[in-house]
């Protein structure tokens, strides 16, 4: 989904701006792989699904009030995310929402590309514009300058206006269909997804989760929405009845935040899980010559493959935090 541009790329042909370069740098400097801004995104299309207590995960599941919202409360969530970087306006009836660097500028949001409203009190001033898809899993963030060469004459009844074919040019791509951080409901099949919802309890849920669903980081966010209760975390418990011991007997490993865990996965070839997320893989007894291996209990192990049968229970992961 990307169109070849990479982060901070300033096309050819924009307007001179000196205030708007001062603020994209020092966006760019405190995020200069645009990990810190997905993780904004992502927490408000999480935030708004509110998983946990409706067990939605989807864009189209949600009101049209509630889409509307998204705006806003990107906005919130960005202000508190990048507190190193956007100041505070003069006081809360302040027409604009941010300053950064000295520079008052405006956060507006779109579902869509070129749909930002321009009220007239950010005429003149620069926008922080921005636009994401949760199913295609891209996010897109540029400062523009809603200057009249970059406006349309027509407003709406509202006064409001939007960028001109010139404006939307003019826009300065910080990061243009960047990866979303993932959402791993939104990408299973519905077959997938309505095996793992199907069992009554958040326990039996979590459990189809971790067996469906290997070889990839899974969030806290998606256990929450997956298991609908206030203690979502301890379904993966090896307490006798969790995730965790429940799935041993089939072969598989959860790995979780743990840096003892991290480097379990690192030396298997799975992904890494961070903070707040698990990852789930089966394994088989190693062979002397086999790679990517690891030692627990006193064996080596590694990876099974995909149609291959286990025989024996996989090993305990480590359960202290010693290691961190």
């Amino acid at each position: 989904m990307s169109d070849g541009l990479f982060p901070g790329h300033l096309a050819a042909g924009l307007d001179e701006d000196p205030a708007r370069e001062e603020i994209a740098a020092r966006f760019l400097s405190a995020d200069p792989d645009g990990s810190r801004l997905s993780a904004v995104f992502r927490k408000t299309f999480d935030v708004l699904y509110d998983g946990q207590h409706t067990g939605r995960y989807r864009w189209d599941q949600l009101m049209k009030t509630e889409k509307t919202h998204y705006g806003s409360l990107f906005e919130i969530n960005l202000r508190r995310a990048f507190n190193d970087v956007i100041d505070d306006v003069p006081d809360e009836d302040y027409p604009l929402d941010y300053r950064v660097c000295g520079h008052d500028i405006d956060c507006k949001f779109s579902q869509k590309l070129n749909g930002w409203m321009l009220p007239p009190e950010c005429f003149g001033h620069l926008l922080l514009v921005a636009t994401a898809n949760d199913e295609q899993g891209v996010w897109s963030l540029g400062i523009v300058r809603a200057s009249d060469s970059n406006r349309r004459l027509t407003s709406n009844r509202d006064k409001k206006t939007q960028l001109n074919p010139r404006g939307v040019l003019q826009i300065r791509w910080l990061f243009k269909n960047s990866p979303l951080l993932p959402n791993v409901l939104l990408s299973l099949d519905d077959d997938t997804v309505q095996k793992i919802l199907e069992p009554k309890g958040g326990q039996g849920r979590i459990i189809e989760l971790c067996r469906l669903v290997t070889g990839r980081r899974i969030g806290r966010n998606t256990i929450a929405t997956v298991a609908q209760q206030d203690d979502y975390m301890a379904r993966l418990r090896d307490n006798g009845h969790g995730a965790r011991t429940v799935l041993r007997d089939e072969g598989y490993l959860i790995a979780g935040e743990y840096k003892a865990h991290r480097e379990i996965a690192r030396k298997l070839g799975q992904p890494e899980p961070q903070a707040g997320e698990i990852v789930s893989f089966r394994v088989v007894p190693a062979a002397d010559d086999d790679s990517n291996t690891v030692e627990l209990e006193g064996r080596r192990w590694r990876v099974a493959r995909p149609d291959e049968p286990v025989t024996e229970p996989a090993p305990k992961l480590p359960t202290t935090k010693k290691s961190e």
